[in-house]
């Protein structure tokens, strides 16, 4: 106060007000004319400030990512590009070189010392390192056990729910939080035990959970004796890393521990809805994954390993086309490298932020005709040439999703037994509730949480 009210008796308003038209003036200017990205094509609104994007996120609702898809039929972005390119995706997101995450992105979120929302290039490599060996697909074949406990526990309860409906979008949503949290911090939280499945569980009633939980985990880990459930959660793999003393904090591993725990939550469980709405839509597509599954069973009661399961070609395309349609986010993912970049006859001067909603490239008509249709056998024979080229479900290069051969573990065991074991018929629902409709930086949909389902016990 002290300040304007000096300004305004030694200055006046009028110079006050002339000083802040210069400035923003001279700013409009230099981001139109002078800045290196002023070059490039794109809306002039978007080129002078970054509330264009907070109108369509923060007023629309998420709707940026949308709008991004109809400015590429004319143009692209000011501080930050935007590419739908998908042979660009390979040069964007790649393991050689330096990648930097956008801070102006991700520190929204609050956890700057985490592996996915870190925005340094070597810090985000050396956390990497320390989870690496827990999320890799060995550990998660060897933990496979978790997964097939609560695929029984679910089973259960929708067989309880025979001869009614249920919400099987809120059953999902409990599993994959189940697994989460029993896998990394060692606390079975019981959800699909849960007479609505824990739907009604505010986020911050999750949180305080798992804060609480964090702390005992760690408390456990560096004690002289842990046992050895907490040996198998993530805590305990940090907590013994070679990460220096800074890195093994309270805050830091909390903040490690909530993002890695909440991104197994409902990005998997929102492919899962989507892959499960339209295998029960579509009688040809449950039969032939039944017969495939059959074929493949060589006992009535064991259910198949997942090894086994990843051999099912049909029951791959499947799921490959759930999370094309659906894949883990819905936002652009910006990467920032200390290099000029090139594009066409365009240099991307170092140090700007550019990126590609993968949502984009998967529903691309010239790569995927009919886009929107669910359609398993466009994977068929060319499963291996899509995949390297324009599938990036899980991101690709020095950030790809450090949970992924989670997510396929929880998809093939799960999609497998409910088929077996389950005719479900889908209430009230369209195959638009389940598309993306907005960028929550996963994938929102008009469905939400929610797949309301028939209940039938299928009869071999």
């Amino acid at each position: 106060m002290n300040l304007l009210a000096s300004l305004k008796t030694n200055i006046g308003w009028p110079a006050v007000i002339g000083v802040a038209v210069a400035y923003y003036g001279t700013l409009v200017f230099y981001r139109l004319f002078l800045h290196p990205l002023s070059r490039f094509p794109g809306p002039k609104l978007a080129a002078i400030s970054r509330w264009y994007e907070a109108y369509y996120d923060v007023v629309l609702g998420g709707q940026y990512t949308v709008k991004i898809a109809e400015l590429h039929k004319k143009y692209g972005s000011p501080h930050e590009l935007h590419v739908i390119d998908p042979p660009f995706f390979e040069k964007l997101y790649r393991s050689d070189g330096r990648w930097d995450k956008y801070s102006w992105t991700y520190d929204a979120f609050g956890a700057k010392m985490s592996t996915i929302f870190g925005s340094d290039h070597y810090a985000h490599k050396a956390r990497r390192r320390a989870l690496a060996p827990f999320f890799s697909k060995a550990n998660i074949i060897a933990r496979q056990d978790l997964l097939q406990k609560n695929i029984k526990k679910l089973s259960q309860r929708i067989t309880s729910f025979e001869g009614t409906t249920f919400n099987l979008g809120a059953a999902i949503s409990a599993f994959a939080r189940d697994n989460a949290n029993e896998l990394i911090v060692g606390k079975d939280y019981n959800e699909l035990s849960l007479e609505d499945f824990g739907l009604g569980l505010s986020l911050a009633s999750q949180g305080a959970g798992v804060f609480w939980h964090t702390r005992d985990t760690l408390a456990a880990a560096i004690s002289p004796s842990p046992d050895d459930k907490i040996k198998s959660t993530l805590i305990y793999s940090i907590a013994h890393s070679d990460l220096p003393p800074a890195e093994k904090t309270f805050d830091r591993i909390f903040e490690e521990v909530a993002t890695v725990t909440g991104a197994g939550f409902e990005t998997i469980s929102n492919t899962l809805r989507l892959i499960l709405y339209h295998v029960y839509s579509s009688n040809e597509i449950l039969q032939r994954l039944r017969e495939e599954i059959n074929a493949a069973s060589t006992t009535v009661t064991a259910p198949l390993t997942l090894k086994e399961l990843e051999q099912l070609p049909y029951l791959t395309a499947v799921l490959m086309e759930g999370l094309r349609l659906s894949p883990g986010v819905g936002s652009r993912a910006a990467r920032i490298t200390d290099q000029d970049l090139f594009y066409e006859h365009w240099r991307i001067p170092a140090g700007t932020p550019v990126g590609m909603a993968t949502i984009l490239m998967h529903t691309d008509e010239n790569l995927y005709p009919d886009p929107m249709c669910f359609n398993p056998d466009r994977w068929i024979d060319n499963t291996a040439k899509r995949s390297t080229t324009t599938f990036a479900p899980f991101s690709r290069g020095t950030r790809i999703c450090l949970g992924m051969h989670l997510a396929w573990a929880e998809m093939y065991l799960l999609l497998a037994s409910l088929v077996q074991g389950f005719d479900f018929k889908i209430k009230d629902a369209t195959a638009s509730d389940f598309a993306f409709e907005k960028d929550n930086f996963g994938i929102g949909t008009k469905a939400a949480c929610n797949l309301i389902a028939y209940v039938m016990i299928h009869e071999a």
